[in-house]
């Protein structure tokens, strides 16, 4: 079976006191249909976790300036399929960033973005695993507040 290595980011920034998400809208791809989700991309060879991050998030967003928060990583386990009709093992290694930048410029692969609260983010989401993923870095930002100041 094929295996495929992402890294993505879970960004936020902070308005008015609180924290707001970036969700990005993915266009429709062969056999499924638009979807939101967080940044994320493959790792190119001898890529580290961060680096990837840090180009995926400048290539889909235009953001160049996010600061990792220390302490979360997690790492999803998915399973799709690709356009020859063979099943890949991909996992996506995510982490937490923080930016100031509310300007998006999308990439093509995208169609729409938007920056929400936790709750509203979580409605917004499509995937089961995003919507963990998000839960988890909600409670992680909730009990580190002195790394996460707004």
């Amino acid at each position: 079976m094929p295996v495929e290595r992402s890294a993505g980011a879970v960004i936020f920034r902070g308005q008015g006191g609180q924290r707001l998400y970036l969700l990005l809208q993915y266009g429709k791809r062969k056999g499924g249909g638009f979807h939101w989700d967080f940044t994320k991309g493959h790792l190119d060879k001898g890529e580290t976790t961060e680096a990837a991050i840090r180009r995926e998030v400048a290539e889909e967003t235009g953001i160049v300036e996010i600061e990792f928060i220390s302490g979360f990583r997690e790492t999803l386990r998915l399973f799709f399929r690709n356009p020859d009709g063979k099943t890949v093992l991909k996992f996506v290694a995510f982490r937490v960033a923080r930016t100031k930048t509310a300007a998006v410029k999308l990439s093509p692969e995208h169609i729409g973005f938007v920056w929400l609260p936790y709750a509203a983010a979580l409605r917004r989401l499509t995937f089961k695993n995003g919507k963990t993923l998000l839960m988890g870095v909600e409670n992680f930002l909730n009990a580190h507040p002195a790394g996460t100041s707004l």
